[in-house]
């Protein structure tokens, strides 16, 4: 087994081994496991001890911040109160000062009653409850042995738990589906008892013993959920249900929030009452020791037990699916199912025996949110320059947050005075904190301020100067200024001083123009786009049909591209800057007149890199990096795509984030991660569409370029780790690319 070790986080603790009732489908008592016969009735002192010295070894070596503890069995009210208290006291003192640690139960409620929830108040213990729905559900299978219905006293457990004094413990149900009942008398019954969260559990099968499908049909589990899902849903989803949060989340790109779906590697150890550790319960159910590791908590540290080849096969993620379910593309939300469930012939490198449902129900619950999930930026260029705008905004807030007064009294001038100028620019501030490299110096400023160093935060004042003066705004600014020239973004820099020397000055907007104010002296810029002594200004481009572009080569934050940027152009340059720009972009125009108007209506600014490729780098929408040589039609368009594709990315989730699987293309010896994929395609389908119009596509790149888009297409449309916006835009550009075939 590969990867590193995954430490513990949640252990089992089973207290007690007996149950007070007899329900057929319990895995414990009544599948291929019967270890239980041997095993004490009670957990030891002995035990209790040496599972909290364990544990708290773990914690410590692993610097965990928190571990959870549940409380188990059979039914662990069995174990009593006084044996109850001694575990809780026992754990608390061991991670006291180690980890901090999150203690449940998991109980039928029969033995429930204000002695045992005045122990868990004490010790914040919180209570789960089993419970199949209404009573004609749930006596279907939770019986006592004589054939009694414990629904009234479930029903009794669960009131008891829902008083004001105890109501901060209650976990909420655990529901165990079966298909012969009502799906909609279950939620409703659930529903009309106000739990925090319901959790619906599939019953424990394996190939080698089905669970029971009425008329055989192959997706009956899925189509019992979905109906659920869909009085759920129509209800406004008022109770949160794990299993569905649980799809959602790994549609959009999020963790599973349950063991039985994603492949997130299993962090749970099972301690017996005989101190003896084991793989996870639902084992049970495959084989006799099917749990069964060798290891005990007297003996063994946690470390021993995590590198068990069971224990690490729940924690390779995708590698640790069999071939079928790696090239499923809803393996990332089922992660093959329980590892129980696919249990056949003496092996688990099979698929769930739940497949069939697993697949109908990912795809039933992506079918009925799509449109609900789908990122509005992806269709609308609006919604996306909004959307861009808010995480700008966003990120100053936190920039805000994080210095909590340790900017000191600049930035708290600064604060106060961006507020206002925000009130009363008419917009134009969102223009100034919009700028590209507004995104450059915040992300800048937040890692500087992680680590301590406050002088990024004096920044700020230049962007609320610049909102001033440009939205007319009477506000005089305190603004730094360094190596002797002030800054003000989106209208140019000021030679204040010697290089070297650093200061403030205050910046006023006057009746023409502004003034800066350094001690005694005073330098007025009348026509800020007009160059003066000692004033440079963000130069502007645009002429025969070209957009209204800044070509800024003054912003210090513009060295954001992981490539040297050029630096301040002189005239002739920048006038060459402007002829090559109006050429390439009259070209895109004429070929695809859609890609250049949307590209004009987004970008605003245009940055010289000394060479290489066209990049993106860590700025907001708007700006590209471009080398002189690089603008053509094509290095135009490839330079926007890539930006378009960025902004895409900086406010929405295309593809999971925690898989870095990779996928076998047939013109590459090496397979590719799906990020480069879309990508290439990305890129591919406009730069295609152009050579195409263009006059520029001749055979031979066609049968190559071509058969690369078709066969990167194909892939993406199976990549599991494809959030639904993310699928939604291979959709469009699969239409996208469709169009241009046709052509």
């Amino acid at each position: 087994m590969t990867g590193p070790l995954v430490p513990f986080r949640e252990i089992v603790l089973k207290v007690h081994s007996r149950c007070d009732l007899a329900c057929d489908h319990c895995y414990i008592y009544e599948h291929a496991d019967q270890s239980w016969r041997t095993r004490p009735k009670a957990i030891s002192d002995e035990a209790i001890h040496w599972t909290a010295l364990r544990l708290a070894e773990h914690a410590r070596t692993h610097a965990l911040p928190s571990v959870s503890v549940i409380l188990h069995g059979g039914e662990p009210l069995l174990a009593g109160p006084a044996r109850l208290r001694r575990i809780c006291e026992e754990l608390t003192e061991a991670l006291e000062g180690v980890a901090e640690l999150d203690l449940r139960i998991h109980t039928n409620g029969l033995q429930l009653s204000p002695r045992y929830l005045e122990l868990f108040s004490e010790f914040q213990v919180r209570v789960g409850i089993s419970l199949d729905g209404d009573q004609e559900s749930n006596d279907r299978h939770r019986r006592f042995a004589d054939g009694r219905s414990s629904h009234p006293l479930v029903l009794r457990a669960v009131e008891l738990l829902r008083q004001e004094r105890y109501a901060h413990l209650d976990l909420g149900l655990l529901c165990t589906i079966d298909v012969r009942n009502d799906p909609v008398a279950v939620y409703d019954a659930l529903t009309a008892l106000a739990p925090p969260r319901i959790d619906f559990l599939l019953p424990h099968a394996t190939w080698d013993d089905p669970p029971h499908r009425p008329a055989g049909s192959p997706t009956a589990y899925a189509d019992w959920i979905l109906t659920v899902f869909d009085r759920w849903d129509a209800q406004g989803r008022q109770i949160p249900v794990r299993l569905f949060e649980s799809v959602l989340s790994t549609l959009n790109g999020g963790p599973s929030l349950t063991e039985s779906l994603g492949l997130a590697p299993t962090d749970l150890v099972v301690v017996e009452t005989d101190g003896t550790l084991e793989q996870v319960d639902s084992l049970k159910s495959a084989y006799e020791g099917a749990a069964f590791t060798g290891f005990d908590v007297f003996t063994h540290a946690f470390d021993e037990v995590a590198a068990h080849p069971g224990i690490r096969a729940r924690q390779l993620g995708l590698a640790g699916v069999g071939e079928k379910c790696r090239q499923c593309p809803v393996v990332r939300s089922c992660g093959g199912g329980l590892y129980t469930h696919r249990y056949r012939d003496r092996s688990f490198d099979h698929e769930s025996v739940y497949c069939t449902d697993l697949a109908a129900l990912v795809h039933g619950i992506e079918t009925r949110t799509a449109a609900a999930m789908t990122a509005p930026a992806i269709a609308d260029p609006v919604e996306l320059d909004a959307a861009q705008l808010s995480l700008s905004r966003t990120l100053l807030a936190h920039l805000h947050a994080d210095l909590d007064g340790r900017g000191g009294e600049r930035w708290a001038e600064a604060w106060e005075l961006a507020g206002r100028v925000d009130q009363r620019s008419d917009g134009i501030f969102d223009t100034v904190i919009g700028h590209p490299y507004a995104r450059s110096w915040l992300l800048g400023a937040a890692e500087a301020v992680q680590r301590g160093d406050f002088g990024p935060s004096d920044r700020l004042a230049a962007y609320v100067a610049a909102a001033a003066v440009r939205g007319g705004a009477d506000t005089p600014v305190t603004v730094a200024y360094d190596d002797g020239l002030l800054q003000l973004p989106t209208l140019g820099a000021l030679r204040l001083a010697a290089p070297g020397d650093s200061g403030h000055a205050v910046v006023r907007r006057v009746e023409k123009g502004f003034l800066v104010r350094l001690g005694h002296t005073e330098h007025r810029v009348v026509r800020p786009e007009e160059i003066t002594d000692g004033w440079q200004p963000v130069r502007r481009l645009g002429r025969d049909g070209a957009p209204d572009l800044f070509l800024d080569d003054l912003d210090p934050y513009r060295d954001c591209y992981g490539t040297p940027v050029t630096p301040r152009l002189g005239l002739a340059e920048a006038a060459d800057w402007s002829r090559r720009l109006a050429g390439a972009w009259s070209a895109l125009r004429e070929a695809v007149p859609g890609q250049a108007d949307e590209a004009a209506a987004r970008l605003t600014t245009v940055t010289p890199l000394a060479t290489g490729e066209p990049r993106v780098g860590r700025h907001g929408p708007g700006a590209l990096g471009i080398a002189a040589r690089e603008l053509t039609p094509e290095g135009l368009l490839r330079a926007l795509r890539r930006a378009k594709l960025r902004a895409l990315l900086d406010v929405t989730d295309l593809y999971a984030q925690d898989g870095g699987w990779l996928h076998p293309v047939p013109w590459q010896p090496d397979p590719l991660p799906v990020s480069r994929l879309l990508a290439g395609v990305f890129e591919g389908v406009a730069l295609a569409a152009y050579r195409k119009r263009a006059g520029e596509d001749p055979g031979e790149q066609r049968g190559g370029a071509r058969a690369q888009i078709r066969s990167a297409l194909e892939v993406l449309q199976g990549a599991a780790e494809l959030t639904v916006s993310g699928k939604s835009l291979v959709a469009a550009l699969r239409d996208e690319w469709e169009g241009t075939v046709r052509d």
